[in-house]
């Protein structure tokens, strides 16, 4: 038997357990599984090593900033990070290009612009916003639906100049707009109004340390935003996803929502499921800056279980970087005028892996789905990609368990050389990824896949996760 590329000693998830295999791979598709080599031929071997094999895992929330801001980073430097980190597919939201990604034209506009850059395969998601709403565009949502896009992204707070935030009743009208292409609608959910007071408040009584920051956008403005959007959901249909949610009790609210009956789902990050903001935002200053901000070690502890039980339903990371010497740290920038927004792409699979499942804290089949499994469903990308199945893409993450190292800011991939996770100890780190049966970054050698490999990936079909809780 003749196969294009075979991936041998790989060790694959089955429930709870694993079993060692040998993947086969035709035509950049998974074409079988063999307990051993004997009278296969392989064009191309890569070698597991018994490593952990799983589906390729997917970060969902990134802003890559190309076209438009590339000072910042580029497809290519934000696809190389990620592949380094184990993500075999991105999915990118609409705001921090130029122009913002709103209508169809804008979404060429950007495809043409990273399609030779990409080193893994990339989703997109749409944009509509408060203008949209207010010049009679809504019109542009249905037409992104039909092109491909996942899911719509709005904002209630503000973002950049070329994607305004959403009022109260815009907002209403984008929910009956999506509910109508039965696609989710993501909100970044803190109240504009109580974040602009409290940030002004603050500043005016003096306040410069790092940690005010996440004061002023307390977690009293998470929760009002998500009691709004569930509101919104339940009175139009829509399926309302919590874009990187920070808060305990915002777990609480999706939790009890969705035992109600609402079309909610929610994303955590990494940083909220290990970081508190006193800590991290005192030793980092801006360069923990991010929004939502940090939050407590009790809502860590509290993310944490609502990401075993279902609560939350997949880990994303709202990689955001920015440029140091301009938005980071430019003469006289402080806590309230620098940038908000960390890279994370290429740290999300390691800090899982060693937080969650090396401590105990996930399950392996929970480590899978969170990673891989539940955002593919979600996006309707499934199973081509999140799938171990005859037919999905070769997509795959190898993770050795056991190696011990520690986060090097100065060894990122990404353009934005910091990271709140400089100098974090971990246990397990992908060595090698795989996309489409290709090899892209091996951990002894480093990136090794080439520019345009990745292909964009339009949405499959409309699916939705299970509603189940676990108490």
């Amino acid at each position: 038997m003749q196969v294009d590329v075979m991936i041998k000693n790989a060790r694959i998830p089955q429930g709870n357990d694993t079993i060692l295999t040998n993947i086969l791979i035709v035509d950049e598709k998974i074409t079988g599984f063999v307990p051993n080599t004997e009278g296969i031929e392989a064009a191309s071997v890569i070698d597991a090593e018994g490593h952990l094999t799983i589906p390729g895992c997917i970060d969902s929330h990134t802003h890559i900033n190309d076209p438009g801001f590339t000072h910042r980073e580029n497809f290519l430097t934000g696809t190389s990070a990620a592949a380094s980190g184990g993500v075999t597919t991105i999915i990118d939201m609409p705001c921090c290009s130029v122009p913002s990604v709103r209508s169809i034209e804008n979404l060429e506009h950007k495809l043409n612009a990273i399609k030779d850059k990409a080193i893994i395969d990339y989703a997109m998601w749409g944009g509509v916003t408060g203008e949209d709403v207010r010049e009679g565009w809504l019109h542009h949502v249905k037409e992104q639906a039909d092109y491909g896009v996942v899911a719509f992204k709005v904002y209630m707070t503000p973002s950049v100049p070329t994607y305004p935030r959403v009022t109260d009743p815009e907002m209403l009208e984008a929910f009956r707009a999506v509910a109508e292409t039965g696609l989710p609608i993501g909100i970044h959910a803190e109240n504009f109004a109580m974040c602009d007071y409290y940030v002004k408040k603050f500043q005016n009584e003096g306040r410069m340390d790092g940690p005010a920051w996440a004061e002023a956008r307390s977690h009293l403005a998470e929760k009002v935003a998500i009691e709004l959007g569930i509101s919104f959901a339940e009175e139009t249909g829509a399926r309302l996803h919590i874009v990187h949610m920070s808060t305990g009790i915002g777990a609480k609210l999706v939790g009890e929502a969705k035992k109600r009956g609402v079309d909610v789902t929610a994303e955590t990050c990494p940083h909220y499921l290990t970081l508190n903001y006193k800590d991290a935002m005192t030793e980092f200053k801006q360069f923990a800056k991010i929004a939502p901000p940090l939050r407590c070690k009790e809502d860590n502890e509290i993310h944490w279980e609502a990401l075993r039980d279902g609560r939350i339903d997949f880990v994303a990371t709202d990689h955001a970087p920015y440029e140091i010497p301009t938005e980071k740290e430019a003469e006289g920038m402080n806590i309230w005028t620098a940038f908000p927004g960390i890279p994370g792409v290429e740290t999300m699979v390691p800090v899982i892996v060693s937080e969650g499942y090396n401590k105990g804290r996930l399950s392996l089949s929970r480590m899978v789905e969170v990673l891989s499994t539940a955002p593919a469903k979600h996006y309707g990308i499934y199973p081509k990609k999140g799938a171990m199945h005859i037919g999905s893409d070769a997509d795959f993450t190898i993770i050795d368990l056991e190696k011990e190292w520690v986060i090097d800011k100065d060894k990122m991939y990404t353009m934005a050389k910091y990271t709140p996770f400089h100098g974090f100890k971990l246990k397990g780190k992908p060595v090698k990824t795989v996309v489409r049966g290709k090899l892209v970054y091996d951990d002894k050698v480093g990136i090794v896949g080439r520019e345009g490999h990745g292909q964009f990936i339009r949405r499959q079909s409309i699916q939705k996760l299970d509603r189940i809780l676990k108490f």
